[in-house]
């Protein structure tokens, strides 16, 4: 597989990665061998970052589009993200609060569903 595929199933910043992988091909066992047994340097980016998008997102309670809102389009650092969490910047605030009301909203359709599909199965 590419190395960018590669990179977003382990969860980590394509451009962080040694030049090695970025040039590669990694093979379906190659993958899995990182998955099992971490070399250092997987190890050191998924601890302390850059981080893609989603893991920022994720690690900050907010969507990717919620960062792309804030005008957040880099990678960060673990550093970073928690300095964000401490500093709570307005947007920061917002967005977690806008994703709390994606995620209440998706359990009441779920809810509703299973209810009609018990009443009507």
């Amino acid at each position: 597989m590419k190395p960018a595929t590669a990179a977003k199933k382990l969860g980590v910043y394509l451009e962080a990665t040694p030049d090695d992988f970025r040039e590669g091909v990694v093979s379906r066992a190659e993958l899995n061998a990182l998955q099992a047994d971490p070399p250092q340097w997987l190890r050191d980016l998924r601890r302390d970052g850059p981080h893609p998008r989603p893991v920022v997102a994720a690690k900050l309670g907010v969507s990717i589009a919620g960062l792309g809102r804030a005008g957040v389009t880099e990678a960060l650092t673990t550093e970073q993200i928690e300095t964000l969490k401490q500093e709570r910047p307005e947007w920061l605030e917002r967005e977690r609060a806008t994703q709390a009301e994606v995620r209440r909203e998706a359990v009441r359709i779920k809810k509703r569903d299973a209810e009609r599909a018990q009443r009507d199965g």
